[in-house]
């Protein structure tokens, strides 16, 4: 095994945080698209307001494992979720769930910003609008503040709330997603590569948004950034050919990784 010095990735501090209660357990989870299967026997623990990582190589299963958690697999006829899965001890597949509110507290935001053709304020207005969370326009008013300025845009578009959400720079446009996502008051915030499509400028600035945002959501990121996971998550869960290969505290993930499929991937050796 290489020395942990040669290996490429620097953990912040912020990684070495053990974890603490789970907020989401998955247990023999299992995926098919047909009769692929994609996802096997994956056991998991997610733990309550931190950041966990999943990372590995394209196709590896964690975007599927990830769209699990709030039940988005749903929408993809051919596709079949079999084991458990809980959010504080709840099954999410439990018949009497209603799948809008499961989605309503496990927040999603995507790879490519997709703000809807509207207002920036009726971006943000439209979840808790429809979910019935606010009764007068002062109300709505105030939810759209406080999710902007958890979002880190409000200062960048208070005057101009009126504006197409879509007229936004791709940073500004992934952080409105991020306000529409929070505007709900979830408890879970999934995000898939959210970084993919942006600079670096606007990817360090939803990187400093992740790390506050931990303080109140549990959040959980799929991420092709090796580097990216070491900055922002406390925990991180390798995938490789549909199979959790390895999980654990991030700074041990990185630099004294228990399973070679860990090291050999984040050695470069394959992926």
């Amino acid at each position: 095994m290489r020395s942990a010095a040669k290996l490429p990735i620097t953990v912040a501090a912020s990684g070495i945080t053990p974890a603490g209660r789970p907020k989401i357990t998955g247990r023999d989870v299992n995926v098919f698209y047909g009769d692929k299967q994609a996802i096997k026997d994956v056991n998991v623990d997610i733990p309550e307001r931190s950041v966990m990582a999943f990372i590995g190589p394209s196709g590896c299963g964690k975007s599927t494992f990830l769209r699990c958690l709030n039940r988005m697999n749903d929408t993809i006829p051919i596709c079949r979720v079999t084991g458990d899965i809980r959010i504080d001890d709840r099954d999410i597949n439990d018949r009497g769930l209603d799948v809008v509110q499961l989605r309503a507290r496990v927040g999603m935001v995507f790879q490519k910003p997709n703000p809807f053709p509207k207002s920036i304020y009726e971006n943000v207005a439209y979840g808790p609008r429809i979910h019935g969370l606010v009764r007068t326009r002062s109300g709505l008013d105030q939810v759209v503040e406080t999710a902007l300025k958890k979002a880190g845009l409000w200062n960048e578009v208070k005057d101009r709330l009126r504006d197409s959400g879509t007229g936004l720079s791709g940073g500004q446009q992934q952080r409105l997603c991020i306000a529409r996502a929070i505007a709900v008051s979830p408890e879970v915030i999934l995000m898939d590569e959210p970084c993919s499509a942006l600079d670096p400028i606007a990817t360090a600035r939803i990187e400093e948004l992740i790390d506050e945002l931990k303080q109140n959501f549990t959040i959980v990121i799929v991420t092709h950034s090796m580097q990216q996971a070491a900055r922002v998550s406390e925990r991180t869960a390798f995938f490789h050919l549909g199979v959790l290969v390895e999980e654990g505290a991030t700074d041990q993930i990185f630099t004294n990784p228990r399973d070679r499929r860990t090291r050999d991937y984040i050695t470069g050796r394959f992926g």
